[in-house]
């Protein structure tokens, strides 16, 4: 009798893990069966919007993206936003590829527009201008030199 009820237990735990290997083993999906993997998103995204990737404010690129002018070893940083005490441009910098700020410039709703010049670092040829809006948030472009 022991060895009938050993029997049964042992057929039983082969057929429990026999099942749960089914159940648990993944079914090998063919190239066309496999889901497509998501859409990588820019870097803080939700968080810095670029005219490429404006997130939330599509409506809003013209006048919160900054606009960059390069002459010589000037550097122009322009948002073309209106200036008023309920919405503004607040800041303006200039940063380069390795992070570093070259320039900022804070802006107030009483200023008649949201302008900024700095002087262009020797041997930096990437940078980054950056313009916040108390309400559309910060904003982006890269550009080279």
């Amino acid at each position: 009798m022991s060895d009938r009820r050993n029997f049964i237990k042992a057929g039983l735990a082969t057929i429990g893990a026999a099942t749960v290997g089914v159940v648990i083993a993944p079914k090998s999906l063919s190239a066309a069966e496999a889901p497509a993997a998501p859409a990588a998103k820019p870097p803080f995204s939700g968080i810095i919007y670029s005219k490429e990737n404006p997130g939330q404010w599509s409506e809003k690129v013209k006048g919160h993206a900054p606009q960059v002018k390069v002459e010589g070893d000037k550097v122009s940083i322009i948002t073309n936003h209106s200036m008023s005490e309920k919405h503004y441009i607040v800041r303006h910098t200039l940063v380069t590829d390795g992070g570093d700020v070259v320039g900022e410039k804070t802006f107030y709703p009483s200023d008649e527009a949201a302008k900024s010049e700095f002087e262009l670092p020797e041997g930096v040829t990437k940078l980054y201008a950056t313009s916040f809006c108390n309400k559309h948030d910060m904003w982006v472009t890269e550009f080279t030199v």
